[in-house]
């Protein structure tokens, strides 16, 4: 049985904040005052500390959590046994027989009739970096068909930024209750134990596996303080906790491997907590973009929602960016998203609609990849179009895709590559960009 404090007014069940300093509690007193490990706590629960940097993070990065539990978590593992996932990778991944130096599309990834958890369901399609020594990431789909099944998952690897395109999805956490569906994003900490309920399915979505400094918001710079993500819209579950005596398993990956290990109760026995270290959830209508109000398109590194930073300041090691439903005004100007290539690899995927740069072939549930360094941008179409477009106000509609960017080239999976999903002729769709020069001066 789930017992979870009710809260009232607009936040009913989920606390507003990003990175805030909370404290939550499903029975009264449970939460100790004044200090974080008393002599003995209330309920007759253990304190324990989960810390999600080092002890001697600068303050303003520290983030640790204080849980007060029905029993610590050293009970919650056991002997483990390894677990074969062939499916879910993790970098350094490279296939020397995959070519990954290219411009790569997917068609939608249908989800299949078998049954499928959030850990089976789980489909790599690229990897960057090393999650050895913290840097990089992975990208992503996930499938799923049932719950799991008195069974629980922590990744020890990594930070999970979740893309729900199909489907509703329960995170039972240890310290609160996220639910998500289409147009919402969740973010679940390295090293959190939960659970994945299916609440309406089959479900299919987008995972980010963030190897490296934890996501944060980006700094605004000369915007201002306002606008793009808003701390306060973002919602943190409050306490919820199971007292349940089951046969139960929980899976870790660790080092790219998977272990698991058999416990004979509920691991999300959180009664209390306190601290800034803590799942959330964020509705992506929120977020408010800004853009160019007079003429020349800007950088898309406008509309990011979320970074993680690298050593390299400037220079993320993800960026989490949104392409949104907005208005396009700007004068003489050519308004898609303009031909370039950079150091960043871009791994973009569509939750709806039609993206402007790429009318055709880009369908809801689809991906596609311009590794760093590679040329991209409009296919023949979306030039011609916005080329002689009468430039009047005009609200893009109907439409939200995304991309999980990073420093790091990005190498295809096997089954990225061979899986049948892969368009093969997407190269084809610069193939008839015209030779326009004629060494004549615009007469304008």
């Amino acid at each position: 049985m789930i017992r979870a404090v009710t809260t009232h007014g607009p936040h009913e069940g989920y606390m507003p904040g990003f990175g805030n300093d909370f404290e939550t509690e499903a029975l009264p007193g449970a939460l100790p005052q004044g200090m974080n490990s008393p002599q003995k706590c209330t309920y007759g629960l253990y304190g324990e500390q989960l810390s999600g940097t080092a002890f001697t993070a600068p303050s303003h990065q520290n983030e640790r959590t204080w849980c007060y539990r029905i029993r610590p978590s050293v009970r919650h593992t056991h002997r483990f046994e390894r677990l074969d996932m062939p499916l879910w990778k993790t970098a350094p991944c490279i296939d020397p027989d995959i070519v990954s130096l290219g411009q790569y599309r997917w068609d939608p990834i249908k989800v299949p009739d078998e049954p499928l958890d959030w850990i089976t369901g789980m489909r790599t399609m690229t990897t960057a970096g090393d999650v050895n020594t913290q840097t990089g990431m992975a990208s992503h789909i996930f499938l799923v068909t049932h719950s799991m099944q008195d069974a629980y998952f922590y990744s020890a690897d990594s930070e999970l930024l979740v893309v729900p395109q199909e489907g509703r999805l329960r995170f039972c956490t240890e310290l609160g209750i996220i639910d998500i569906e289409p147009k919402e994003i969740a973010v679940i900490p390295r090293g959190l134990v939960y659970r994945v309920e299916l609440l309406e399915g089959p479900a299919r979505g987008f995972v980010c596996e963030n190897y490296g400094q934890k996501f944060a918001l980006p700094g605004r710079g000369p915007i201002g303080a306002n606008c793009m993500a808003n701390r306060r819209d973002f919602k943190t579950p409050v306490a919820a906790f199971e007292d349940r005596e089951t046969s139960s398993t929980v899976t870790v990956k660790w080092c790219g491997q998977f272990h698991r290990t058999r416990i004979g109760h509920s691991p999300l026995d959180v009664v209390a907590w306190h601290g800034n270290y803590a799942p959330c959830k964020y509705d992506l209508r929120n977020y408010c973009p800004v853009g160019a109000i007079l003429f020349d398109h800007p950088d898309p590194s406008i509309f990011t929602v979320l970074t993680a930073p690298s050593g390299v300041e400037g220079t993320a090691n993800i960026d989490f960016v949104l392409f949104r439903e907005r208005w396009l005004v700007a004068e003489q100007t050519f308004r898609p998203p303009w031909y370039h290539k950079n150091v960043m690899s871009e791994l973009m995927g569509n939750i709806y609609g039609v993206y402007d740069a790429k009318p055709k072939g880009f369908a809801p549930g689809g991906m596609s990849l311009h590794n760093c360094m590679l040329p991209h941008g409009p296919d023949r179409n979306a030039f011609e179009a916005a080329s002689n477009a009468e430039l009047r106000p005009e609200k893009l509609d109907q439409t939200m895709s995304f991309m999980f960017e990073t420093r790091f080239a990005q190498h295809l999976t096997p089954f990225a590559a061979q899986s049948g999903h892969l368009q093969e002729d997407y190269i084809d769709c610069w193939g008839s960009l015209e030779k326009k020069f004629d060494g004549t001066p615009d007469p304008k």
